[in-house]
């Protein structure tokens, strides 16, 4: 084994890891990839045999990688990141695989992934390195170019307001799964009282059409459940799959397009919050031959 070799060997033992930091960071599954090429370019290219903790030493540029792109992202303003959904993660309705566990965590579903896009991108550093992935602030300081403590407030802050938006999530999967059942049931029956019955009466539904139109918020039991009933049709297409690691829904035609995927979250056997993935283009990305098992 060559040079090159053992270290994109050890490259690749915390290739999981890194994913996952920028998955958080960025809620873009190709940008989160770009981030870590741009770790293994990084590495390839120094004197890895001086580094004395290669992890911590990836994290570092993952982050910083993470960190421009996020800046740039509002400097820019050439998409408009208000409505736009997360990429979600979708695997087969049972058990996640060891990559998807990486990747996904201690919970990360679509409602925590749009929480983390109100943060300001030092926030949601400080925050997603330190409550996460346990990264010391002193560490994490020199890359948001601030003080420790200032490290610790950002991060403080961001807490706040993740534990403002949040609601605490059904932990059964069991669970989950049968809430979202009846709501899919009971939308291919258009039954209004049916639907009324496992939505939170401060549900919140978010879709995300893309080029079809605006991205759109809906809030309140009956408008979403007037919502579900008037897109009655497509659940005859729909198939049971997991999206972020919790049960959800894709709209598919048989050996045909994808029309929508759809993340639930669910709290005291009701169901809080719905995203909808409806764009197209996006939609074309995702990995969905699974179903045609």
């Amino acid at each position: 084994m060559d040079e090159t070799e053992w270290l994109a060997e050890r490259f690749e033992q915390h290739r999981p890891r890194l994913r996952a930091v920028a998955y958080r960071m960025l809620s873009s599954l190709t940008e989160a990839e770009d981030a870590v090429q741009d770790a293994w370019i990084r590495l390839s290219r120094s004197k890895a045999e001086q580094i004395d903790n290669l992890g911590g030493w990836l994290t570092t540029v993952v982050a910083r990688e993470c960190l421009h792109m996020l800046r740039s992202r509002r400097r820019r303003q050439e998409v408009s990141f208000e409505g736009h959904l997360p990429d979600p993660v979708i695997t087969p309705d049972g058990d996640l695989d060891p990559e998807h566990q990486a990747l996904l965590a201690d919970g990360l579903g679509l409602a925590l992934l749009v929480v983390l896009e109100t943060l300001s991108p030092a926030e949601r550093l400080a925050f997603v390195l330190h409550d996460t992935f346990g990264v010391p602030f002193e560490e994490i300081a020199p890359i948001v170019g601030r003080s420790p403590a200032a490290s610790r407030q950002l991060a403080s802050r961001a807490r706040r307001k993740v534990r403002g938006e949040s609601t605490i999530p059904d932990a059964d999967p069991a669970r989950q799964r049968e809430v979202v059942d009846a709501f899919l049931a009971a939308s291919r029956d258009g039954d209004l009282g049916a639907l009324l019955a496992v939505l939170d009466p401060d549900v919140v539904l978010r879709a995300d059409p893309g080029a079809a139109g605006a991205p759109r918020e809906v809030r309140g039991a009956r408008a979403v459940a007037e919502q579900a009933r008037a897109f009655s049709h497509l659940g005859r297409f729909s198939r049971r799959a997991l999206v972020n690691g919790v049960a959800g829904i894709v709209s598919r035609a048989p050996g045909g397009p994808t029309f929508s995927v759809m993340g639930f979250a669910v709290a005291r056997g009701k169901i809080t919050e719905i995203d909808i993935l409806a764009d197209p283009d996006r939609l074309r990305l995702l990995d969905l031959t699974f179903l045609d098992d």
